[in-house]
């Protein structure tokens, strides 16, 4: 196999990767939501399903910054590729930003320090 063969292959499963963990985590969401409502919990279950298929967009848009990314420096190195790389990235950040605010409610700049279990 040829080195732009294997980073054809690479680039696919990232695509592969976002495609999934969008339609997983979505579905992953859609279903807890499910089970909260049959639970009576229908205050909390519509944040709790935003917050997760909210989550689920974030994450997915990362695997595919990845994937763009590893397209553009290793299979399509030219200038015009380069600038369309640019510009998806900057839509999938404001995308990205916007959600984030979305779902915490606070700029992140204003967000207290988080806490990350171990």
């Amino acid at each position: 196999m040829s080195f732009d063969g294997a980073m054809e292959t690479v680039v696919r499963s990232f695509e592969i990767a976002g495609v999934a963990v969008l339609a997983i985590g979505s579905l992953w969401a859609l279903v807890a939501a499910g089970l909260g409502l049959l639970r009576g919990g229908r205050r909390s279950v519509y944040e709790q399903t935003r917050q997760r298929v909210g989550r689920s967009i974030l994450l997915g848009l990362e695997i595919l910054i990845i994937a763009d990314i590893v397209q553009t420096i290793t299979i399509d190195p030219t200038l015009e590729s380069a600038a369309t790389l640019g510009i998806i990235v900057l839509v999938r950040i404001l995308l990205s930003f916007s959600l984030e605010i979305e779902l915490e409610g606070v700029l992140p700049w204003r967000r207290g320090p988080t806490r990350i279990d171990g």
